[in-house]
């Protein structure tokens, strides 16, 4: 099983995989939550170096996981985002809730910066 999350210098980074459906969505919220939960998380990373697809559920897990950070008075950004990820985020509003950053950086875990 494919891990999703990662601490960082006190951030939490979420890997969004490569298709964020309905399947994938279900292990990420848990795995993302635990997280959360256990370390106060503050800041939150969503990494969409990987990701080409995102339904509904994916798109409901991304706001589900920046209102719990938003509980912790914490804030979520979104990086790396290709074409296809930023016309889901337009269509979606999540271009709204969630703050984008461009890393410049190769498409490899560990690698992006906030």
């Amino acid at each position: 099983m494919e891990k999703y999350c990662e601490m960082q210098a006190g951030r939490l980074v979420i890997y969004v995989p490569r298709e964020l459906d309905h399947h994938e969505a279900g292990r990420l919220k848990m795995e993302a939550d635990l997280l959360i939960d256990a370390y106060h998380v503050k800041n939150l990373v969503f990494d969409f170096s990987n990701t080409e697809f995102m339904d509904s559920s994916g798109i409901g897990v991304i706001i589900g996981r920046c209102r719990n950070i938003g509980y912790y008075g914490g804030e979520a950004v979104a990086q790396n985002l290709n074409d296809r990820v930023k016309k889901i985020f337009r269509v979606s509003g999540l271009h709204t809730l969630i703050p984008t950053v461009e890393t410049g950086k190769n498409r490899q875990k560990g690698n992006g910066s906030i």
